[in-house]
């Protein structure tokens, strides 16, 4: 489908929607499906599509601009000191974890893309990952990495492997990482800091991966649009991570679990 020049309407469900399910353990592929299937609108185009993710981005930094602000202190002190504490730590962790996502997207994308963004798929990694998600959940008893804790570098290799998968439609970003690290012992709290750290090397590089694609192609959206997307999508996306941090601690990833495995069961079923 070519892409056209969206209405307001669909730059707003389409921002929010990308705002809010980039952080939520829900899959943002398969809310998107819905509007699409439902409607006639026109494919927004790749410059829609980096508009929303830098808004998302930036969503991330803000919220986390302490822990950034730390590792750029810390970043300094190693380099000039030689100096190393927990931020350059937690920064390495991140790196290792980064780097399986970055092979996989290196050698598996164009496949993925080619072959594996279909309702079938996207239906059934909805359900599946959401049982996982709930399973990972039951093991919180056994978490030993609190929220201020440091993983180990084969946790944080192993939750960068499970991200990788995130390549698959369906699968949510968000959702795999929670999953792996509540799994492998991870308090909720720690889980969510992990996860959402690690999303901003991921949605960094994915944003430019999809600048690059565009190239100097015309927008399908104005320049009006792309600034609603991105504002909307920053907006939904602060807001979306900070009543999730508080909501998970209390409820846990149940409610997220049960409704993934019912939107997976109805895009199979319907769609």
């Amino acid at each position: 489908m070519e892409a056209a020049d969206p209405g307001p309407v669909q730059i707003v469900v389409l921002a929010l929607i990308q705002g809010v399910a980039e952080f939520l353990p829900v899959s943002s592929s398969a809310h998107l499906i819905l509007p699409a299937a439902v409607s006639d609108w026109p494919d927004q185009g790749l410059a829609f599509d980096v508009a929303v993710h830098c808004g998302t981005l930036l969503a991330a930094l803000v919220y986390f601009r302490r822990e950034l602000a730390g590792f750029a202190g810390s970043g300094m002190a190693l380099l000039t000191r030689g100096a190393r504490d927990d931020n350059v730590a937690l920064m390495a962790r991140i790196a290792v974890a980064t780097l399986p996502i970055v092979v996989a997207g290196a050698l598996f994308k164009g496949a993925v893309e080619a072959h594996l963004r279909t309702t079938t798929v996207i239906g059934a990694t909805t359900l599946v990952f959401g049982i996982a998600l709930w399973w990972a959940d039951g093991r919180r008893a056994q978490g030993r990495t609190e929220a201020g804790g440091l993983p180990s570098y084969w946790q944080a290799l192993l939750v960068g492997a499970a991200q990788a998968l995130a390549l698959v439609p369906g699968t949510s970003r968000a959702g795999i990482t929670i999953a792996a690290a509540l799994a492998l012992g991870f308090a909720r709290t720690a889980a969510l800091r992990f996860s959402f750290l690690l999303a901003i090397p991921a949605i960094g590089g994915a944003a430019l991966l999809t600048g690059l694609e565009a190239g100097g192609s015309a927008a399908a959206t104005p320049w009006s649009g792309l600034a609603l997307g991105f504002a909307l999508a920053a907006a939904s996306a602060f807001a979306c991570i900070a009543a999730f941090m508080r909501f998970v601690e209390r409820v846990g990833m149940a409610p997220f679990a049960i409704y993934r495995i019912l939107l997976g069961a109805a895009l199979l079923l319907f769609f």
